[in-house]
């Protein structure tokens, strides 16, 4: 196993062990939340810490906040179509509604985000009744602008993935030469727009519960 398969193992359990160790709560079921800039392996981890409750018997479900993506057809008018990605380029009052009815809802339906067409697909996921934890990955949920940090309250844990920026690029050239871009395709949509929206996310964060710096 590769050092970096370690360390995601290692994290993986120890925030699903930290998730298991929550206090009772008076809501349906426990919010988790997982946020880092764009390339950080948030999505992989949240993914990992989700497997790891369901193996211990908890009902888990992951919950990515990039379904809440507004569609191109609005953010085109808007002029927002070059920052696909940015906070103003989400629905964030569905989002966050989406979450108090996750807290307080048997079943609640999700849209899921399908990178390759780059669209969000209303309907695709639920969160069932028996479900008691569900753990929610994105890149602003501890955003420090309004209006994300009023999201601060839902959430009964939270970590923050912190990593430096010559490897956040790494990361991402690589995510888009898989999605099949050429070598500057894939730097202008690192470098022209998740490179900024990652330097937003690391200068302006909410304190989480814990903090992992890879």
């Amino acid at each position: 196993m590769s050092d970096h398969a370690q360390e995601l193992a290692r994290n993986a359990t120890d925030l699903a062990d930290r998730i298991r160790a929550l206090p009772a709560t008076t809501a349906r079921r426990h919010l988790a939340a997982i946020a880092g800039p764009p390339g950080s392996g948030k999505s992989t981890l949240a993914a990992a810490v989700v497997a790891r409750l369901v193996d211990a018997g908890l009902d888990a479900v992951l919950m990515p906040m990039d379904g809440f993506h507004l569609d191109n057809r609005l953010l085109e008018p808007r002029g927002l179509l070059p920052r696909k990605g940015a906070p103003e380029t989400f629905d964030f009052g569905g989002f966050s509604a989406t979450l108090g009815r996750v807290r307080a809802e048997p079943s609640v339906i999700l849209p899921v985000f399908d990178r390759r067409r780059e669209i969000a697909i209303a309907g695709a996921e639920e969160i069932r009744a028996e479900t008691t934890h569900v753990v929610v990955e994105g890149n602003y949920l501890l955003l420090d602008e309004d209006p994300w940090m009023a999201l601060v309250d839902m959430w009964d844990f939270s970590a923050f993935l912190e990593v430096d920026e010559a490897e956040l690029e790494r990361r991402l050239m690589r995510r888009w030469r898989r999605f099949g871009f050429d070598q500057d395709g894939a730097r202008e949509k690192a470098l022209g727009n998740d490179i900024p929206n990652a330097r937003r996310v690391l200068g302006a964060v909410v304190t989480p519960d814990l903090t992992l710096r890879q």
